[in-house]
């Protein structure tokens, strides 16, 4: 049993390298440009013993992806002790570095062939729902949530997307005004559906 446990870590850990160097790779170049030839050779090992791993470059891609989307969960997590405002600002800026560092990976996912894969795209939506869930507990309104206000802050994480993606091909903004845009458009679209509910409260 402990040389199973054993073998078992081994495994586990060799996989989480092959990740790790699949972070690397997939952050440089895209899906349609890496070869399994280009894994094996990067991590020194045969082709063979990496389909031990991974039964297709597809599988390792869905693994890279699903490693990526949550590091970037954790590292935007924030004080929950922090004011809304403020956490929001923290995380933004948290996510607008992380953007940043894996540029042309987190444009490959959103973009590019392999991100329409079923299974990468349900990694990608559960960062979606979980970026907006964040927001949604944050804000001081009753349950069960007005569908406008989930509306309007499931909408703006698809627009910081599109803004982040823009952004990283045009460079025309830096960092912190892009930060400072993303929070005016979602207080505006939150307030927005505020109203309405308000409104439709009346």
């Amino acid at each position: 049993m402990a040389t199973a446990r054993r073998a078992r870590l081994s495994t586990d850990a060799r996989r989480e390298q092959l990740v790790a160097l699949g972070v690397e790779m997939f952050s440089e170049r895209p899906f349609d440009e890496v070869s399994i030839d280009d894994i094996a050779a990067a991590a020194g090992i045969s082709k063979g013993l990496l389909y031990h791993y991974f039964p297709s470059k597809r599988d390792f891609y869905v693994a890279v992806v699903r490693h990526s989307a949550d590091e970037m969960q954790e590292v935007t997590e924030t004080d929950p002790s922090l004011p809304p405002l403020e956490r929001l600002a923290a995380g933004l800026d948290r996510y607008l570095e992380y953007v940043d560092t894996h540029a042309r990976g987190y444009a490959t996912v959103l973009r590019a062939g392999i991100g329409s894969d079923p299974e990468v795209a349900s990694v990608v939506e559960g960062v979606r729902s979980a970026m907006a869930g964040r927001i949604l507990e944050d804000l001081p309104i009753g349950r069960p949530l007005p569908p406008a206000l989930r509306i309007a802050v499931r909408g703006w994480v698809g627009f910081a997307e599109a803004a982040s993606l823009e952004w990283l091909e045009r460079r025309d903004l830096d960092r912190d005004e892009l930060r400072d845009l993303l929070i005016r458009a979602l207080t505006g679209a939150v307030e927005t559906a505020a109203e309405r509910y308000a409104a439709d409260a009346s």
